[in-house]
């Protein structure tokens, strides 16, 4: 009987101790160990390849000012032209009659005119005689060349128009290029066509344009000059001269327009070509860069997860420049920060951490 109390006493007091270890030991949790870095800000710079396209230096979609034929084609798809030379002669029997009509009434008011003119200054001569030339007499003579200087000056304006419509019959180059479309034959009615007649392109120079994504607009090119490939030439580079942005981001696209000149006198390159440009980008100053793995991603949100007094803190951030293993972060963040270098949702904000620099 002494055996079985002392026994019994004995496991007791086990069990006792065992709870009692027990509830200290899930009291007390549990600290995960992670890897940390201490966030430090570096220049960044980034090479970039874009797809660009190739468009004319200038170019004119050629139309018929008023209604006729062609008469006569002067040029077809390839022809190089000059400043002023004829393209097209236009054939309008109507235009061709409103100018000789107009010109014969500019002659005949002309005439009038003229008479009018002399007849008053003749009168106004006689009327120094007193008694000569009655005043409603004078008055009736300047009021009549009055009117018909008025007829005049309208004849003449009205000959002037017809006369411009006449050299519309004549269509003329407007710079130096080259014709890239035809559209028309001659015996071709024309004045109310869909399509241009011609394309008149200048191609001496190109304008090679780059959609520039948002998150890179404001970074600063560390050249002007940059060079480019196209598919007809891959193993060539062309350079080209930054020369203008459009300071507006398309809604479509999330992109800023960026302007490129590219000096084409050989005439290799051609308008509508597909390109790929490559120039380097950098930050004006020095920002937070951090390894893919330290950002997580999610459907609701971005963020870095801090560590402060051994628990951790989720940080709100946006993306900037990724480079080849690491990428621009922008939030709430101090230099000397301490990251966790693997992060994920799983770690909680506020979980306990035991940290592991590296």
């Amino acid at each position: 009987m002494k055996i079985s109390s002392i026994i019994l006493v004995f496991t007791v007091l086990l069990i006792s101790a065992c709870d009692s270890h027990k509830k200290e030991s899930t009291s007390a949790p549990i600290a995960d160990s992670v890897k940390v870095f201490s966030l430090r800000k570096e220049a960044v710079s980034k090479i970039f390849s874009l797809p660009a396209e190739l468009l004319p230096w200038e170019r004119a979609e050629v139309y018929a000012k008023v209604e006729g034929y062609v008469r006569e084609l002067k040029v077809d798809i390839g022809d190089r032209v000059r400043k002023n030379d004829v393209l097209v002669v236009l054939d309008a029997p109507e235009v061709t009659a409103n100018y000789a009509k107009s010109s014969a009434d500019l002659q005949a008011a002309q005439s009038r005119y003229l008479t009018s003119l002399d007849l008053y200054k003749r009168t106004v001569n006689a009327g120094k005689e007193k008694g000569a030339v009655s005043d409603s007499e004078l008055e009736r003579v300047k009021n009549q060349m009055l009117s018909d200087s008025a007829t005049y000056e309208a004849a003449r304006s009205g000959a002037n128009a017809y006369a411009q419509l006449k050299n519309y019959l004549f269509i003329r180059a407007a710079f130096d290029g080259v014709i890239t479309q035809r559209n028309i034959d001659p015996g071709t009615l024309v004045g109310k066509e869909q399509k241009p007649m011609i394309v008149l392109e200048n191609i001496t120079k190109l304008r090679l344009r780059v959609g520039v994504p948002e998150a890179y607009t404001s970074a600063i090119p560390e050249s002007t000059s940059i060079f480019f490939t196209v598919d007809a030439q891959p193993s060539k580079k062309y350079p080209a001269t930054l020369t203008r942005k459009s300071n507006q981001i398309d809604e479509k696209t999330r992109t800023e327009l960026w302007e490129f000149e590219a000096v084409n006198t050989s005439k290799e390159l051609k308008s509508g070509m597909f390109a790929n440009a490559s120039f380097n980008l950098r930050r004006e100053g020095a920002s937070f860069v951090v390894p893919y793995s330290a950002v997580v991603t999610t459907l609701e949100k971005r963020f870095v997860i801090r560590v402060r007094g051994g628990k951790t803190e989720w940080v709100d951030v946006r993306n900037g420049i990724n480079t080849n293993d690491k990428i621009e972060i922008f939030g709430d963040l101090q230099e000397g920060d301490l990251l966790l270098t693997k992060a994920n949702d799983e770690i909680r904000e506020g979980q306990m951490v035991l940290t592991n620099a590296h």
